[in-house]
């Protein structure tokens, strides 16, 4: 029985993470891909149209073609527009490489995202099935799994806020294997459109939609526990 009680715990901690994983990767992509607004007001603030000598809806034309890029909608990161008073290709053969590698980092966590949802509705038909009290067991687990990840949101927040730059770096020497990602103003037009201050934004948002989510799902789990109890008391 007492073995029984574990399994079901461990059942119920994998829907858990499982959960906190897609509400992640959903924040990448709606902070990434949810309000192109957000791109046009920080060009404006940092002056990209004018160290690209752009107009801004050529600006906006590259952006929108290199987002659906990077969703594996466009075969060769490749348009042609006006660049400093010449049309011609945006990105040079070092943009596309290193955007490649960008790419499978994303079609990954697409690919990771599809996953914990089919570890998420596995786990929790086979409790189910096993007829777990399921209703109880999951808000309690996902409640200490959550405390675990908003710790270390909290850590990664507090990390970023103080040396934006140092740890930027250490995530491309993680997630790259080369030195693509180093890219020169004077040669890749991609790195005047997108500054560091752009990326630590976006680095901004996408936190903030995640801990939005976690808040929202914690309202949840505590809402369904106050219903278990209540339930309890009848």
């Amino acid at each position: 029985m007492a073995k029984k009680k574990w399994l079901h715990k461990i059942l119920a901690i994998l829907p858990s993470i499982s959960l906190i994983v897609i509400l992640l990767i959903s924040s990448f992509e709606i902070g990434a891909y949810g309000d192109w607004n957000f791109y046009e007001k920080e060009y404006e603030k940092y002056k990209v149209a004018d160290e690209l000598y752009m107009e801004m809806p050529d600006i906006m034309k590259v952006t929108k073609f290199m987002m659906s890029y990077l969703r594996g909608n466009e075969k060769k990161l490749s348009i042609e527009t006006e660049v400093e008073g010449n049309i011609q290709d945006f990105f040079n053969e070092k943009d596309r490489l290193h955007m490649a590698d960008v790419q499978g980092l994303f079609l990954g966590g697409l690919a990771i995202r599809r996953g914990a949802i089919i570890v998420l509705l596995f786990s929790m038909a086979a409790l189910v099935l096993m007829k777990a009290d399921w209703k109880r067991l999951i808000p309690q687990m996902y409640q200490r799994v959550l405390a675990v990840f908003l710790a270390l949101t909290a850590v990664a927040g507090f990390l970023f806020s103080r040396d934006f730059n140092k740890y930027f770096v250490i995530f491309h020497h993680i997630f790259f294997n080369n030195n693509l990602w180093i890219l020169d103003p004077a040669e890749d037009y991609m790195i005047r459109m997108l500054p560091e201050g752009f990326f630590y934004d976006m680095v901004m948002r996408i936190g903030s939609i995640f801990v939005v989510f976690l808040i929202v799902s914690l309202v949840c789990s505590i809402v369904q526990k106050k219903i278990n109890k209540r339930c309890d008391s009848r």
